[in-house]
């Protein structure tokens, strides 16, 4: 077998993109691609994986199979048959401890990320005389900051006082370690939790979790992340980096279908304490003692104490397919392929950036971004050069207000050849 190239090619011809693809080809195959609404292309160039995965070709028979038990078992599904639907979501933790980098008993599988991060700020938004402030990026996901706002509001405090948005240097697009960190150290005891995206929806900025976790810690205050646009998307040591609690969604880089359950991660010094406050029920008590309806919660030393009601057998049978694949694949192979494919992706877009209205906002470093790059439209209306992206060139991107049209080339099943439709399409589109 020959080695996988330690970089894209440098040259930025479709010949180029097309013989990278022979040399780095990715797991396109396992993946059911749309087909394009327009070019000359069969397959779309699908560079939005960032907002909703690929369909594993797996994934229907998955369905179909737990459909078959739904008919054949009814209620005894969760028992009977080959996979009981009961064990799914401490199965599936288990397979996501592994792309977090944290234990299983610290993982769990539930509900959506917005559901999650309400209920970890129940247990971990606790504030305290002069300690009440949220820290968010000021380009936080629009959902995180309703959220924390209604938590500020839930507690009696003006969201506008108690939440810090933070804001890139004028003339910057991304937000400084150092920044963050001098803001810690100047106001840590006003501060009770930190709470950013681990990867910005918007720009597509990695942040420095390590760092940012032990000024947060050392602040007093408590380290929440968003990994919506990380889990799957770079490798993450979460134990290790001592965070206190992590969400996000599975149907973005992880690919377990539209509206799929999230998860949440919850560091093992929290698990089994007793005094830490929870919204229960019966789902986050321990399963040996579930079904007896105590009128006392028994929650077990884990993240499962953190369930709430029961979960969907069909909403989580999309995960089988995808997490095995990542199993198969290894995050280490996924983030190595997705350095050389966005910077393929970096190299035809700074090609036509001298003459056309584009600006790549981004970090130009790998290490300080995933797969996604965000440009910049400076001229004309980046909303409907997305919409011509897709209907006149099968290029599926997608819009952010102002000004911003994102592609992410997802290292499991985007191409070269994409990378280079996108360009090409822009120069096109753009005058």
């Amino acid at each position: 077998m020959t080695a996988a190239p330690t970089t894209g090619p440098d040259a930025t011809t479709e010949q180029a993109a097309l013989d990278a693809d022979g040399s780095d080809p990715g797991w396109r195959e396992l993946f059911v691609v749309p087909p394009a609404e327009g070019g000359p292309y069969p397959q779309a160039a699908y560079l939005v994986g960032n907002s909703l995965g690929l369909q594993p070709v797996a994934t229907r028979a998955d369905i179909l199979a737990d459909l078959d038990s739904w008919g054949r078992f009814g209620v005894e599904g969760f028992f009977d048959g080959e996979r009981p639907w009961q064990s799914y979501p401490q199965r599936f933790a288990a397979s996501m401890a592994g792309l977090i980098g944290a234990g299983p008993a610290e993982t769990v599988i539930m509900n959506s990320l917005t559901v999650n991060l309400h209920l970890m700020m129940a247990s971990f938004y606790r504030p305290r005389g002069e300690r009440v402030r949220i820290v968010v990026e000021d380009n936080t996901f629009p959902s995180d900051s309703y959220a924390v706002r209604s938590q500020a509001r839930w507690h009696g405090l003006d969201p506008d006082d108690a939440v810090v948005r933070l804001r890139p240097r004028p003339g910057e697009h991304h937000l400084r370690t150092d920044d963050v960190v001098d803001l810690l150290r100047r106001e840590g005891p006003t501060v009770a939790l930190v709470l950013l995206g681990a990867v910005n929806y918007h720009s597509g900025q990695l942040m420095d979790i390590p760092a940012i976790t032990r000024a947060t810690r050392e602040a007093g205050a408590v380290s929440g992340w968003d990994l919506a646009h990380a889990a799957g998307n770079i490798p993450l040591q979460l134990h290790d980096w001592d965070v206190d609690f992590a969400v996000w969604c599975m149907y973005k880089y992880l690919n377990s279908g539209p509206g799929a359950p999230g998860g949440a991660f919850v560091h093992e010094r929290h698990v089994d304490d007793p005094a830490m406050p929870r919204l229960e029920g019966w789902w986050g008590t321990d399963a040996a003692v579930r079904f007896r309806m105590d009128a006392i919660p028994q929650p077990p030393p884990t993240a499962d104490a953190w369930q709430v009601s029961t979960p969907s057998a069909l909403g989580l049978s999309p995960m089988r397919a995808a997490l095995d694949l990542f199993e198969t694949v290894g995050m280490t192979t996924l983030r190595e392929r997705s350095i050389r494919l966005t910077g393929y992706l970096e190299r035809v877009l700074d090609d036509i950036a001298a003459s056309r209205p584009l600006t790549v906002i981004t970090p130009r470093d790998p290490q300080q971004r995933g797969c996604q790059l965000s440009v910049r439209i400076d001229q004309g209306d980046a909303g409907e050069v997305a919409r011509r992206l897709r209907h006149e060139h099968g290029v599926i991107t997608d819009f952010r207000e102002p000004d911003i049209v994102r592609a992410a080339p997802v290292p499991l099943y985007s191409t070269y050849h994409d990378c280079w439709r996108f360009a090409d399409a822009l120069t096109r589109l753009l005058p």
